[in-house]
Order: C-alpha cells, then structure tokens, then sequence
C-alpha cells in the first residue's frame, strides 16, 4: 500500500480508474477498539454510488463500500511466469478454440458464436475475443437469440486473471442477471518433463486416431456417440489413448508447438495407481514427436484430485474461465 512520509496509508485510486489492476485496503472490522484490515487485489470493474466492485483473479466479485477503504493503488500488471511457455490469453483462447471445434459458428464482430448440440460447453458458447461492433445489450439479444434458435442455453466464456481478459465484459453480465455456472483454470507447461515421467503402464498405453466403444464408455458424458466422435476428432492433429480395460483414456491436441490434454479419466476401481499420469505420458510422447513443446489443458476448479495431479506434473495456472448463463 502506499504510505505518505508521515506513515499514513492513503487511497490513489479514483472511479476514473475503472477497468484497471488495482490493490485496495479496507477496514473489515473493529475489535476491542482496533480496526482489522483486509487486502484484495484485482481489477476494479465499477465504483458507483459509494460502492467499489473488484475481479479477483480467479473470477469472483468482491463489493467494497468506498466508506471503509483506508488505501489504494494501480498495481502493475502480473509479472511475466517464470516457468513453462510464455503465452498469451489470446493466443491461448485461439488454440483452445480449435481443440474443441463447434459444428457452426458465427461472427458477431470479435465474438465468435459457437454451437454443437449441446456437446461441452466450450463448443456451445460465445467467445467473445474482441468487441462485438455493436452495443453490449444488442450484442446479448443477438447472443440469446441465436441460441434460443438452436434450443440452446446462452452461453458466454468470460476469462479473469491475465492481462488481456475479460473482467469487465464479466461484471457487466452479472450486473444483467447472468449466472458464472461454472469456472475452469487454464493451466500451462512444458511438455517434455510430462514425457519423461516415470510411468511403466505408458507402455501398454494404445493410441488411436478414433475413440472406440470403449473409449466413449469411459468418458461417459456421450448421450448421442455419432456426436461425439464427430465433435472429439475435430483438431489439428488429435489422439486418444486408452488404457486395455478402459481403465484410463485421455485425448490430445496437437497445434503446432502446443498440446492440448483433456478427457483424462481413470475408472474409480484403478485410482490412485498412476494411470492418469500413464496416459498423459504416452500422449506427451507422441506430441513431442510431432514438433509440439508446450502443454495446456482445463481443469475445473471443483476438481481437487484433477488439480493436485497437476500440480504434481508442474502445470501453472495461466488464467481462468466462466461459462455465464442467461437467465431468462
């Protein structure tokens, strides 16, 4: 925080500074006559009527009254990670974004509306890279009723906790009643210490260019399996790996230095035998084969035993992304 010479913190951020990264001190309660602070740091997307609202990194929206801030500051943008790819969200959102190809979409200035079904959500939402070329309310109406055309919920993919997201287009849905439904990390690493891990079962790992029977049984989210087969091998280059038994399966996407993991899903009675880490192992492999050094993957955040796998493979968080529904 800032502090004056005379040792007094003060508050340096006005409502002009909306739409910038800042750090905020306020006081959160009194006890037995000492005030106690909290800190939040995060981009200020209004101040109105006394009240501030600030994004945190991972999404969520913080309301503090400007009546018990005792400092604040711009604070400069994250500073760059220092290990694994560099990349930005953009480039990130557009590698994503052909890993998990829509069967129709449509432009609406920089969003980029995307249906398929109802087959994953990231398929069957509005990525909005950019600015629509019209107002926002229009821009939703034309959003909602494009989907409602295809007997679709309303979905937009708002990112947080990068630079270059979107905390702002965030707090303006909330404002007009859409639901976060659901949030994921992007994480990213390097991907030749995820082939060089030591897992003999990578060995009986098959790949395959298709997923079988098996395959999709395990993936287990496929009520229409021509659907799924059409969706899942749209990609650059795409592969699926299955352990014999369908005990694990994974699928990979490679575009050009990166690869994409998902579907990693290991049968309840073979957890906690590395068979995860088998498949991943495999998959890396054969991405490094094809030129690719870099590794992504989605993960949702209600998913402790998908992050602490990993955290054990060394992914970091780049940024994170909410699926905001309309409510009718």
């Amino acid at each position: 925080m800032e502090i004056t010479a005379g040792g007094l913190l003060e508050v340096r951020i006005t409502p002009a500074d909306v739409g910038k990264r800042v750090s905020v001190r306020r006081v959160e309660a009194v006890v037995s006559g000492s005030p106690e602070f909290t800190d939040t740091v995060g981009v200020l997307t209004s101040w109105d009527q006394g009240v501030l609202l600030i994004t945190k990194k991972d999404g969520q929206s913080v309301r503090i009254a400007e009546s018990s801030l005792v400092a604040g500051k711009i604070v400069p943008p994250a500073p760059a990670r220092r290990r694994g790819p560099a990349a930005s969200f953009e480039e990130l959102s557009r590698v994503a974004a052909r890993a998990w190809q829509p069967l129709e979409s449509e432009r609406l200035g920089g969003w980029t509306l995307r249906a398929a079904a109802g087959f994953t959500r990231r398929a069957n939402s509005v990525l909005p890279l950019g600015d629509p070329g019209i107002p926002l309310d229009e821009a939703l109406a034309r959003v909602t009723s494009w989907y409602a055309e295809r007997s679709l919920p309303a979905y937009v993919q708002v990112a947080t906790g990068a630079a270059g997201t979107q905390e702002m287009l965030g707090a303006e849905l909330e404002r007009r009643g859409w639901v976060n439904e659901v949030s994921a990390e992007v994480r990213i690493g390097a991907l030749a210490p995820v082939g060089d891990v030591d897992a003999p079962a990578a060995e009986s790992v098959r790949l395959t260019r298709v997923p079988d029977e098996e395959w999709l049984g395990r993936y287990g989210r496929v009520s229409d399996p021509d659907l799924a087969r059409r969706m899942l091998v749209e990609g650059p280059s795409v592969w699926f790996a299955a352990l014999p038994g369908g005990r694990a399966i994974g699928r990979c996407v490679v575009d050009g230095r990166w690869a994409g993991f998902a579907a990693v899903t290991v049968d309840p009675a073979h957890r906690r035998e590395g068979l995860a880490t088998a498949v991943m192992a495999a998959l890396a492999r054969r991405a490094l084969e094809e030129g690719a050094s870099a590794a992504w993957l989605q993960v949702e955040t209600d998913n402790p035993g998908a992050l602490a796998l990993y955290d054990g493979l060394s992914f970091a968080t780049h940024h994170t992304y909410h699926h905001y529904r309309a409510v009718s």
